[in-house]
């Protein structure tokens, strides 16, 4: 960490000028400049040590203590300079806001000289922090000649970003084959009736030999799941918190709660397996105090003879205590199996002649790892990469391999990969040892975390947030990252780390990252180097208060808290005096975690969150009961990530939002209670997330933004909801937002609310006029349109939408037809919701009209011919669906193939519906869900559909 940490700390001082006004007081200036070129010299010639410094480090204590140094005088030199740039372009953004003003020309001379006197006294306080700086750095640079560390690479040169061609899946299990039988045989064997109801199985090992992998082998056999009445699983670890274990339990079996005592918990656990042959899997344990066991194994008792229990444990106490009955030791992945892993991994896309050539060397490699599956991965992961017979030699030789630490089979393979990746990676993997075991990492909060930490370095054709993805599947690649956890599109979206992973990054992180556990008063415990530690993550235990001594934390740049029940009143205290003491915040996440309806949440920010001047990322997601956001907040300049997502009580944002103009992220979603956008909104120009735009009455408000100001917001991406549209009053303001020009925007949101007391002030066809003036950009994926009070018209733009595969229309009260739909080739889903009017579905939908200008030709016409899933809801005068003649085709009826992808439909509340289209008689459709309407549920008219849902009530049916 600490070479890509002096990386970026040389990159700020090679940036660094120092103004006009400074430069004319002469003595002041050439302290400045001797102090920052000494700095720079001294950073350099560490620099090019640090390589051989981090790799000693791991085998001896003192260098690691000399780095440690380092990197506390590092963390102080940034702040410095952080606080420096802040200052100038707070300075830069006031002159300005006064020139704007149009103030006197007395007034302005005024404001130059406090201007100037200011800046001189700043750049004096940083010269004399700069020389105290110089002076600790001067021991440390001269101490680093003791230990003759050997010059690594140039002093600028860094290795370069790897770009993954391809990302291939290794959890493909060898060599377990046997355990897995013998495992099954066990779950599948019947009970003796004078045995324990429930059995306890366990599967013990050391870390990294593939515990759990057995465990989700057996868990997703199908023999299993035609044994079992119920399956669960939940994932323990360290420390033992039976509320999450319960919770666990009880999402496994579909029954999401937001119960918080444990009695009632595993009282609902209890209802659910009553009487039913159960198999639980226990993953990690840990625990050695049977106390904290008693009440599962009181509540699993009820479940039928036959029941199980499968467990994983490093350690065979455990078991005892846990009331084993039956003990499987895994052993070591036989060499052979070892062999095939590690080949499939790293001779994958080889030739068969570089393939013979590496085997020899791969075979003692995959040795070295001495049958942990784990190792085989890892180490596999790296030497996918290494292309000579060289490179391969130098990781077999490497003395890493003698490395004595627990898990020795583990570390050195973790180490090997850890030091062959670029230092701004290293970085990026070390921050991880901040979460927990078992924690669910989400990718695209990860990203934002290591933004804000200055891990990203953007470069001119590529955002950080690209490179952030980039890096995380780099990770993943080489096995830092498991359990990876995709969208419906592939993309990763979640991860895990494996155990030992975890702990590899807790052994590199020992005196930067950590986790307290606040529990009760006396009971948490901050580790030897935490004072001097800069990520922490805090977890609030049931009516506890904050731990004041994490005040004394002073370069404390991460702070990620795990809420309580009881967070919001344990959190409004201590904010001020945390705002006052933790000023080296870059990171600050208060957020609920999840969106529920128990527990307190934050009421209030107070303004003292102004003196957070070096934060990035401010996350307060989910806290229901906050209203308001004090105007301190848009003294945080260098805010990258503002996350207010269901924050549902927010009225409004602060006024002064504008200057903001480093901001890349507004999360706003569910902030349904702001009705405008204030003021300023243009200036954020950097902003690629905005998941809301609201707009007030008129929309020329000059308190509030018009819509028109969303056309300097070009790197808007993925997703924007725009609410109020039926208040604009100008459709030229709606051209002027240019949606057309956002190319990165999928999904779009468009919804012709608007305030019924201004009802008077629309222009007439407003709607059709400002939704053709809302072009959205060629590339869009997914549209919605809410509250239209158009006609059934689409608008010219909408079929040049080669990319549209999701379409939703919403509340289109004035529609006594539905569109022509049809005419869009690339749809996938149509959902259509709430259309009153709509009496008749016919031939209009499918876009079936006739054309003159065309000959008849021989070619077939398919309406919808990619669409998979149609919903309908809320058509309450819909009587008829049918297309009846379509008497211009000619012969070519024959050949017109409606909806031929079509696998879900859905009909939910058209209580007047009468039957379904006879296309579907022939139709691919695999489901069908008609839900409250009675007249089409009793006359039911399609056969030959494998899954019929009336009324949520199954009904099994056989193809035709």
């Amino acid at each position: 960490m600490a070479k890509a940490l002096l990386s970026m700390i040389l990159g700020q001082l090679d940036g660094l000028f120092i103004p006009e006004e400074i430069k004319q007081h002469v003595g002041l200036a050439v302290d400045l400049e001797e102090e920052i070129h000494k700095l720079t010299s001294n950073f350099e010639a560490i620099q090019a040590v640090l390589e051989d410094a981090e790799r000693r480090q791991v085998k001896d204590a003192s260098v690691r203590y000399w780095l440690c140094k380092l990197k506390s005088i590092s963390y102080d030199v940034e702040d410095v300079l952080d606080e420096w740039n802040t200052a100038k372009f707070k300075s830069e953004l006031q002159k300005q806001e006064r020139a704007a003003e149009h103030a006197p020309l007395l007034k302005k001379l005024c404001y130059s000289l406090s201007f100037s006197s200011t800046q001189i006294m700043l750049h004096h306080n940083i010269a004399v922090k700069i020389k105290e700086l110089n002076d600790r750095l001067d021991f440390v640079a001269a101490e680093k000649d003791r230990y003759k560390f050997e010059l690594g690479r140039g002093v600028h040169e860094e290795p370069e970003h790897r770009i993954t061609t391809s990302f291939i899946d290794v959890t493909e299990v060898y060599g377990r084959d046997q355990e897995k039988n013998a495992v099954l045989k066990i779950l599948l064997e019947e009970n003796n009736e004078k045995a324990s109801k429930v059995q306890i199985i366990s599967i013990l090992g050391m870390g990294g030999i593939g515990k759990t992998t057995l465990a989700r082998l057996v868990y997703n056999d199908n023999a299993v799941d035609n044994h079992f009445d119920k399956k669960m699983w939940a994932s323990v670890s360290d420390p033992f918190d039976d509320i999450k274990i319960a919770k666990g339990i009880l999402e496994a079996l579909g029954d999401a709660t937001n119960f918080v005592e444990l009695q009632t918990l595993l009282h609902q656990i209890r209802k659910a397996i009553v009487g039913k042959k159960f198999l639980l899997v226990l993953d990690d344990v840990w625990n050695e105090d049977d106390r904290k066991w008693e009440p599962f194994k009181e509540t699993l008792s009820c479940g039928s003879l036959g029941s199980k229990i499968l467990m994983t444990t490093r350690k065979k106490n455990v078991a005892v205590i846990m009331g084993c009955t039956t003990l499987f030791p895994l052993g070591k992945l036989p060499k052979e199996e070892c062999w095939l892993l590690f080949s499939r991994i790293a001779f994958y896309g080889r030739t068969s002649r570089e393939c013979r050539i590496l085997e020899d060397c791969g075979r003692k490699i995959a040795a070295k790892c001495q049958g942990m599956p784990l190792a085989v991965k890892t180490i596999g992961g790296l030497m996918r990469f290494k292309r000579t017979i060289e490179q391969w030699q130098s990781v077999l030789n490497s003395e890493i391999w003698e490395l004595k630490e627990a898990e020795r089979g583990i570390f050195p393979p973790l180490l090997l990969s850890y030091y062959d990746l670029a230092p701004a990676l290293r970085q990026c993997f070390s921050y991880c040892a901040i979460f927990p075991k078992d924690y669910v990492i989400e990718k695209d909060r990860l990203i934002k975390l290591w933004m804000a930490q200055g891990f990203l370095k953007e470069k001119q054709s590529k955002d950080m947030e690209i490179l952030g993805q980039d890096y995380f599947e780099d990770l993943a690649i080489c096995s830092f990252f498991q359990n990876l956890e995709r969208d419906d599109d592939g993309n990763i979206i979640k991860c895990k780390m494996h155990d030992i992973v975890h702990d590899f990054s807790q052994f590199l992180t020992k005196d930067e990252c950590f986790m307290v556990e606040a529990s009760g008063v006396g009971q948490s415990k901050v580790d030897t180097y935490s004072e001097k530690g800069h990520h922490l993550m805090l977890v609030l235990g049931e009516k506890v208060t904050f731990p004041t001594y994490l005040y004394s934390i002073k370069q404390l740049r991460t702070l990620l808290v795990e809420p309580s029940n009881f967070y919001g009143s344990i959190m409004s205290e201590s904010l001020p005096k945390l705002f006052n003491q933790l000023t080296c915040l870059r990171t600050l996440d208060l957020s609920m975690k999840y969106h529920t309806t128990f527990g307190s949440s934050i009421t209030e920010i107070p303004k003292e969150i102004e003196n957070l001047i070096h934060l990035r990322y401010l996350n307060m997601s989910n806290n229901g009961d906050l209203e308001e956001l004090p105007d301190a907040l848009c003294e945080l300049y260098n805010l990258q990530t503002l996350d207010l997502s269901f924050c549902k009580k927010l009225k409004r944002l602060p006024n002064g939002i504008g200057k903001l103009v480093n901001l890349r992220h507004l999360k706003n979603y569910g902030t349904w209670r702001v009705r405008s956008m204030p003021k300023g909104m243009e200036k954020l120009t950097c902003l690629r997330t905005l998941r809301e735009f609201a707009l007030g009455e008129g929309g020329s408000n000059c308190e509030t933004s018009s819509i028109g100001k969303l056309g300097s917001l070009n790197h808007l991406r993925d997703y924007l909801e725009i609410r109020g549209l039926g208040n604009v009053r100008d459709v030229n303001e709606a051209k002027e937002a240019k949606l057309q020009s956002k190319e990165c925007l999928l999904n779009l949101l468009l919804k012709f609310d608007m305030d019924e007391e201004n009802a008077e002030g629309r222009i007439p066809h407003g709607d059709a006029l400002v939704l053709e003036a809302l072009q959205p950009p060629p590339y869009l994926e997914c549209l919605e349109i809410h509250n239209y009070r158009g006609p059934s018209i689409l608008p010219s733009w909408m079929l040049a939408l080669t990319n549209l595969r999701h379409l939703a229309v919403c509340s289109c009260r004035n529609w006594e037809r539905l569109p022509p739909l049809g005419k869009l080739p690339f749809l996938e889903s149509l959902w259509i919701y709430d259309m009153r009017r709509v009496k008749k579905v016919g031939v209009e939908f499918l876009g079936l009209e006739r054309d003159e200008e065309q000959p008849s030709s021989s070619s077939s016409i398919i309406p919808f011919p990619n669409l998979k899933r149609l919903e309908i809801h809320d058509m309450n005068d819909l009587e008829e669906w049918e297309y009846g003649v379509i008497p211009f085709l000619g012969k070519r009826k024959e050949q017109t193939t409606i909806m031929p992808c079509l696998n879900f439909l859905l009909i939910n509340r058209c209580p007047r519906l009468k039957s379904l289209p006879h296309h579907l008689q022939n139709s691919s459709i695999e489901t069908l869900e008609i839900r409250w309407c009675p007249i089409l549920e009793s006359g039911f008219n399609i056969s030959g559909i494998p899954n019929i849902r009336i009324n949520y009530m199954d009904v099994k049916r056989d193809r035709v």
